[in-house]
């Protein structure tokens, strides 16, 4: 039986001057970078807690990525600007600068060979850079409502982009041609009264075997405005396009704002919102969660150590904490 997680406890916290947005762990897992409202980035080093901090954008910081030898860091802001950082520097400055999109960047992602770099925001416009020179390569239009989400496939062929609108774009990077679109319309919400679209395709993840496709994000979205709506994650068939399951999670209030496959199989999600910050598990053959860990605020971002052991999660009340999942124990054999 394949391990999953019996209990998650926290195992450290780091503390910062203002409310943390996003993180990451860097390839190599020496690391966990934060970004925060005051528009730092944070770097500390887990074997000792070591903070740094980055400090180039003029506004907050939403992307994070690395290239796959973990020495460079691209940093995505909402003042449409990409930053290419030295990533274990010292004392970090910007190695370039680049003005990207018109409007905020929302997503960034590296590709597996680390030769692209995508972004995607408020323009509705999907770009591909070269990840080692800044220099552009390509962009894709299509997407009626803002980029929230990108995310390359393992095959190295295609990048994939969820919008505002509950569409999952697939596009091959060759050319930049639209291969086909996903349907997650569930994450949408249209609110006639209040004259708003809500909720969108937060998270893209694809399972390990590559069969199943993932998109995180929110429904039931009844009142936009006051923050009433649950978390939802739609898993699809990668091949047919299929629903296979919606996943939820019974009592929790929140966004889904980040979806991961453990290594082993199982989904974990990270849920934030007006009812506080959680720490999801599901199984591929199950609408419900078989686990909920209550975080001690609420959630806004999460990454996976590479040991698969250990989960970053930043909050609102400006602390990153790491949390350590415990495996099942083995079944004992009968005597």
């Amino acid at each position: 039986m394949k391990a999953e997680p019996k209990q998650v406890h926290v195992s450290k916290e780091y503390a910062h001057g203002a409310p943390l947005i996003n993180c990451r762990f860097d390839p190599k897992g020496q690391h966990v970078f934060a970004t925060a409202e005051d528009r730092a980035i944070i770097r500390w080093t887990l074997a000792d807690g070591k903070k740094a901090e980055f400090k180039a954008h003029d506004s907050w910081v939403r992307g994070l990525a690395f290239s796959p030898n973990g020495e460079t860091l691209v940093t995505a802001g909402y003042d449409d600007t990409l930053v290419w950082w030295p990533a274990n520097a010292e004392k970090p400055t910007p190695i370039r600068q680049i003005k990207a999109h018109a409007g905020w960047i929302r997503a960034i992602a590296s590709s597996p060979d680390g030769k692209l770099l995508a972004s995607g925001g408020n323009d509705r416009i999907l770009k591909l850079w070269s990840l080692t020179d800044g220099k552009p390569v390509r962009q894709m239009t299509g997407h009626k409502l803002d980029i929230y989400s990108v995310m390359f496939h393992p095959d190295g062929r295609h990048i994939l982009s969820g919008d505002l609108m509950g569409h999952v774009r697939q596009w091959e990077i060759a050319t930049g041609k639209e291969v086909r679109k996903f349907d997650a319309k569930d994450l949408h919400t249209y609110n006639s009264g209040q004259k708003v679209h809500y909720g969108g395709v937060r998270s893209l993840a694809m399972s390990p075997d590559n069969k199943h496709l993932v998109a995180g994000g929110l429904y039931k979205g009844s009142n936009p405005l006051g923050a009433v709506n649950e978390p939802l994650v739609m898993r699809f068939e990668w091949e047919s396009q299929k629903v296979l399951k919606k996943h939820i999670s019974d009592g929790v209030k929140g966004v889904i704002w980040r979806t991961l496959f453990h290594p082993e199989g199982f989904l974990i999600g990270a849920s934030g919102g007006s009812g506080g910050g959680y720490l999801l598990f599901w199984k591929t053959e199950k609408d419900k969660s078989f686990h909920k860990f209550k975080m001690p605020d609420t959630a806004r971002e999460m990454d996976l150590h590479p040991d698969g052991i250990m989960l970053a999660t930043v909050h609102w009340n400006k602390k990153l904490l790491l949390s350590k999942l415990a495996p099942k124990p083995k079944a004992e054999k009968k005597k």
